[in-house]
């Protein structure tokens, strides 16, 4: 099985060019059973990065574009009456699927953002009184620009907190995006694309990747640097219990996917980056203008 996702990852990278480790960890962030935020700049591949994803796991797949007059019955569902039945009866919205894109997530307002957060915390919709499970797996994929860019939300706290990961794409290097441009865009590759693997499959893996051990030196440096996000004097929100449960949730992933059935403190480091970036609350006026997660792994030692 595990080869079958290394061709997942392949086959995705044919289509994602020269981002191989990025294209890693969004595969990581779904057999960890999280949600994925890309953030970057318009352009940079973020939704063709959701679509072939979708694509490759054989997943059922909706996309809803988020903007200024979207509505939370818009992504949710409502009850419609039906005249001839004399009845309501409920239809269902774009959230109802195995992974939903969320494209410009934070383009919306602050009440329709809030509207995902039951669905991405509970796997459930809960509308009239009535509460409905989502499909399993359920992804969200959301993409948003940088809140310095006109008509944009930025995303409350507790919304960054319900994605696994964050992760941006970047330009590309010369020789990369000369490929691009000789190729063209690429988003029409991605219908002969081959279905690596279907639900059932990427269900059983992340059961697999809960099986990944954990020792007591490993749980001991996630304290550690837990703590030490906590104690930093240039960092105003530390790492919560859920985001150090995260980091290791992501860690087992990325050490399944390295061919073992044990972290490591390698695998702690691949990932806290990524897992950990946006739930950090970095005080601006003591900043050091690097990023919280690389600061914090260069200070704390891996053996205490």
């Amino acid at each position: 099985m595990q080869d079958r996702v290394m061709q997942a990852i392949e086959t995705i990278s044919s289509v994602i060019y020269g981002k191989e480790h990025t294209v890693k960890l969004a595969v990581t962030c779904l057999l960890a059973k999280g949600h994925l935020l890309l953030e970057d700049l318009p352009g940079m591949g973020k939704t063709t990065l959701a679509h072939t994803l979708a694509h490759v796991f054989g997943l059922d797949y909706r996309r809803v574009q988020f903007t200024s007059d979207l509505l939370p019955a818009d992504v949710l569902g409502s009850m419609v009456f039906e005249p001839s039945a004399g009845t309501f009866r409920f239809h269902a919205g774009p959230v109802f699927t195995q992974l939903l894109l969320a494209d410009e997530v934070n383009r919306a307002t602050a009440k329709t953002q809030s509207a995902l957060l039951e669905a991405m915390e509970e796997r459930q919709v809960s509308l009239d009184g009535t509460t409905r499970e989502l499909p399993s797996p359920f992804f969200v994929i959301a993409t948003q620009n940088p809140i310095t860019q006109l008509g944009t939300y930025p995303l409350p706290e507790s919304q960054l907190d319900r994605f696994l990961m964050r992760l941006s794409m970047g330009y590309p290097d010369a020789e990369t995006e000369r490929r691009l441009l000789m190729h063209g865009d690429t988003r029409h590759d991605i219908a002969a694309l081959p279905a690596c693997l279907l639900a059932e499959d990427l269900l059983a893996l992340q059961q697999a990747c809960d099986q990944v051990s954990l020792s007591d030196a490993v749980v001991n440096y996630v304290q550690r640097l837990a703590e030490a996000s906590r104690q930093s004097d240039f960092i105003s929100l530390g790492l919560s219990p859920r985001g150090a449960l995260a980091v290791i949730q992501s860690a087992k992933a990325w050490a399944f996917l390295s061919g073992r059935d044990y972290l490591l403190p390698d695998d702690i480091q691949a990932v806290f980056p990524s897992v950990v970036s946006h739930r950090l609350l970095v005080r601006t006026e003591l900043g050091t203008g690097k990023d919280p997660a690389t600061e914090l792994l260069s200070q704390v030692d891996v053996l205490q």
